[in-house]
């Protein structure tokens, strides 16, 4: 996911595109632990983009 793909959206939008994407890091480390994660590289791709997530919600909430 690009930084200019979410950076159109609204403070609540990408509030929920934050707590589906900590879902989804949930159930690949539960994966992982259980032996069945096929695509190792999709659970850092989660983590980044819930890092430029977070990152774009600090900015609109300081900014107004």
């Amino acid at each position: 996911m690009k930084t200019a793909e979410i950076r159109g959206k609204a403070l609540s939008e990408l509030k929920e595109m934050l707590l589906s994407l900590k879902e989804e890091q949930f159930n690949l480390k539960m994966q992982k632990s259980m032996g069945q994660l096929e695509n190792t590289s999709r659970a850092m791709a989660v983590k980044r983009d819930i890092a430029r997530v977070k990152t774009l919600i600090t900015e609109k909430s300081n900014n107004g």
